[in-house]
């Protein structure tokens, strides 16, 4: 088997505020039928090839791919240019889908993590395009036009920012010549009208110190993130991060009291909070390092106090032994993440996007491996030492958590 697929450099961030939602919009279009196939014939033909189609949008990114049987690569990759240059766009089907759409976010905001975690984007990057939600506002959603959408793939599905990658039982000279036969008619740049339209946003991703607090009283649970920037996929922090996102761990009561680090120890022994990870997400130029913690409403208060000392603590406390555990740990998860071929053919596609190149598993070790607890802390310290962060915070008792101040104050050692 194989999987096949095409990773666009689009996604919500370089929408505006005038279509801001259109790249997940036209994730659902693409399966509605194209110029060549009805949506029937479509879903007739992966289905007789045994296949399965799917798609999915981030900020930064706009994925279309197929797992097929490898006879079947050319047939797949003629669907997927097919679904991506030749939707058909119906106007009954777009005015269908809009409830659609609708119901996927009243689905989204029950799910409390993704509720938050929009927040926190949308304090964090406030103003910039980051700080805009996948999905986009609800007025866009009833009132995207096909023209809209049209004029979304016309300004973003160019050749520069499109990745064709495949991994499985699959030849690369093969995949080249489909790539150049389904894709090679493809624009390369943008008027300089175009650039200028309310289609294109291509601001950059300006941090804000700040915070925000949805207060429900009927709520028993807080659910809260706490964020500082983070780095690039490119930055030279972006390694010891991950080494640090290992080391702070993560606790959930429900999985048992697997303490995986002083804080999960603290967190769990008195009992502060029902779940805590650690996230860490890179952008092309910046990102977000941070807590989510989900905690009864009347242990917010000292929950936090314990995020802030232990994040204050760890700058000056990481020693080699730490680093050397975080190590292993790290690989071990980064090669979990690729088993099967779509998780390496993810893989490629996001690296050729984000690095412009193939990062092999083993180079990506090497350079964990040259990591020492120096470089660890240097990226404590300059991701916490005075920094400003960034919270989110939706549920009961979150009116209980510190001020902004306390926070900033308490979060690094002097």
């Amino acid at each position: 088997t194989a999987t096949v697929g095409v990773w666009i450099d689009a996604g919500s961030r370089y929408e505006t505020d005038h279509n801001n939602g259109a790249a997940h919009f036209l994730e659902h279009m693409a399966f509605k039928g194209t110029s060549k196939r009805t949506q029937q014939q479509l879903e007739v033909e992966i289905e007789n090839m045994g296949g399965h189609l799917n798609a999915y949008t981030s900020r930064e990114q706009t994925v279309y791919f197929a797992k097929v049987f490898e006879k079947d690569v050319p047939r797949a990759m003629d669907i997927l240019s097919d679904i991506l240059l030749r939707s058909q766009l119906d106007p009954e089907a777009i005015n269908r889908e809009r409830g659609v759409i609708l119901r996927e976010m009243k689905e989204v905001n029950k799910q409390p993590e993704e509720l938050v975690l929009d927040h926190l984007h949308a304090t964090a990057f406030q103003g910039c395009g980051l700080g805009r939600t996948i999905l986009g506002p609800t007025n866009n959603i009833r009132t995207l036009t096909r023209r809209d959408l049209r004029t979304y793939i016309d300004t973003h599905y160019l050749a520069p920012q499109m990745v064709v990658a495949g991994a499985g039982a699959i030849d690369h000279k093969e995949l080249c010549d489909l790539a150049d036969y389904h894709f090679g008619g493809l624009r390369t740049e943008l008027s300089e009208q175009e650039k200028n339209s309310d289609a294109v946003c291509m601001d950059n991703g300006e941090f804000v110190g700040s915070d925000v607090r949805i207060h429900f009283e009927s709520d028993d649970m807080a659910y809260i993130a706490l964020a500082f920037e983070g780095s690039s996929w490119t930055s030279e922090y972006a390694f010891p991060l991950m080494l640090l996102q290992t080391l702070l761990g993560s606790f959930d009561r429900a999985a048992g009291k697997t303490i995986t680090s002083q804080l999960c120890f603290d967190v769990a022994t008195n009992e502060l909070a029902h779940s805590i990870s650690t996230f860490n997400t890179c952008y092309k130029d910046t990102g977000l390092f941070g807590l989510y913690a989900v905690a009864e409403k009347d242990k917010v208060g000292d929950l936090m106090k314990t995020l802030c000392s232990n994040v204050a603590h760890l700058v000056d406390n990481i020693t080699e032994a730490d680093v050397e555990r975080a190590k292993i740990a790290l690989k071990a998860t980064m090669l979990m993440g690729l088993d099967g071929n779509t998780n390496v053919c993810e893989d490629i596609g996001r690296q050729l996007l984000t690095y412009g190149r193939r990062l092999t598993p083993a180079e990506i070790f090497h350079r964990i491996e040259e990591l020492s607890s120096e470089d660890v802390k240097t990226a404590a310290y300059q991701t916490f030492h005075d920094k400003n962060h960034a919270m989110a915070a939706v549920g009961g008792g979150v009116n209980e958590l510190p001020d902004y101040d306390w926070i900033r104050d308490h979060s690094y050692s002097r």
